[in-house]
């Protein structure tokens, strides 16, 4: 195409492009807490911290939906039209280690199901369904241990972004709805290495769904969500590119009064002070951060550096998810939460 044709066609095809913006949709629950299947991308993802006696633990437990768009047209129940992927995790913080797990199926014949309408999905004997009051079950059989948690909602949920409409990127088509569940209060057992450990703590849930998330230029991620010890809650991301720098970046705080402050791009920076090399992977991370946020300048530190989860064999990926602490401006520890870190071995792709 020649220059002319090319600035005769550019009003077109940004027309094309911004057709494809996600509108701003107001959400509905419980319908907006179940499944997506439209959507080329979703997930649920609940991450905390629970303790028993003086051990502490870190958990996560993620469900993915990925619908596959070239089997979209096949009349055969045997198409794989939809997969679902489950990650879990569980960091022992005495122990210093983490113990990881992974499944992935396609939809169908009870074998892995994500319902619309309110939360139940089900991979294999792994699942997280809502319950009727709201609490959140997750029962994780893995392979070196199992959760059996109830996270329990204490406040109302969170809609990140523009009432749930969450910018990823610098084009409207860069986006997802997104809702947090934040201060979810945790009772339950976990077992690991077949030692069963009654537990309680505080957890969050993410719920995000999209169809075009990464911009070609954001090679991956950071965010981390913090519960705080006064009840308060924090948000913030960014869209990395190669070089390190940020494309985008978001975020929220609510207090624990309940007012609700949105970031604007360019208000959520992180700065990496302290790195830690992956032996399996060799990829590089920032496990110590300062990260400025329009509530304050905090510092975020890894509880253990080595939480890196292989994922090659279910999505694709190895990326670092781990139970951290929160510093305050002055240096106090105000909270404890998640801090996820992707793209750093291999360019994320979703």
């Amino acid at each position: 195409m020649d220059r002319r044709s090319l600035l005769l066609a550019a009003p077109a095809l940004a027309l094309a492009r911004q057709a494809s913006a996600l509108p701003p949709a107001k959400l509905e629950f419980p319908r907006d807490h179940g499944a997506h299947p439209a959507f080329r991308t979703e997930w649920w993802y609940i991450t905390g911290q629970a303790r028993s006696g003086e051990r502490e633990f870190g958990f996560q437990v993620t469900f993915f939906r990925s619908r596959v768009d070239g089997t979209q047209s096949m009349r055969s129940r045997f198409a794989a039209k939809q997969l679902v992927f489950a990650h879990a995790a569980l960091t022992d913080v005495s122990g210093r280690k983490l113990w990881h797990d992974q499944r992935i199926a396609r939809e169908g014949f009870e074998v892995a199901l994500a319902v619309e309408g309110d939360t139940r999905v089900r991979l294999h004997d792994w699942s997280l369904q809502r319950q009727a009051s709201g609490t959140y079950a997750a029962s994780i059989p893995a392979g070196d241990f199992a959760l059996e948690l109830q996270c329990a909602p204490t406040q109302p949920l969170l809609l990140q972004g523009r009432d749930g409409l969450s910018r990823k990127g610098p084009l409207p088509q860069e986006a997802s709805y997104y809702y947090s569940q934040p201060q979810l209060a945790v009772s339950g057992a976990l077992t690991l290495q077949r030692q069963r450990f009654a537990v309680a703590g505080k957890a969050w849930l993410d719920h995000e769904w999209s169809e075009e998330l990464l911009d070609p230029q954001a090679v991956g991620w950071d965010w981390l969500g913090m519960n705080l010890d006064d009840g308060s809650a924090l948000t913030a991301f960014r869209l990395r590119k190669a070089d390190g720098s940020a494309l985008w970046d978001g975020g929220s705080f609510r207090a624990a009064q309940g007012s609700t402050y949105i970031s604007s791009p360019g208000e959520s920076v992180f700065s990496p002070q302290r790195r830690w090399t992956s032996p399996l992977s060799g990829a590089v991370y920032p496990v110590e951060w300062i990260v400025r946020t329009p509530a304050d300048f905090y510092t975020v530190k890894a509880v253990v550096d080595n939480q890196e989860l292989d994922s090659r064999a279910s999505t694709g990926s190895i990326y670092w998810e781990g139970l951290s602490d929160l510093f305050d401006g002055n240096g106090k520890r105000v909270g404890r939460g998640y801090l996820e870190m992707t793209g750093y071995s291999q360019r994320m792709r979703l």
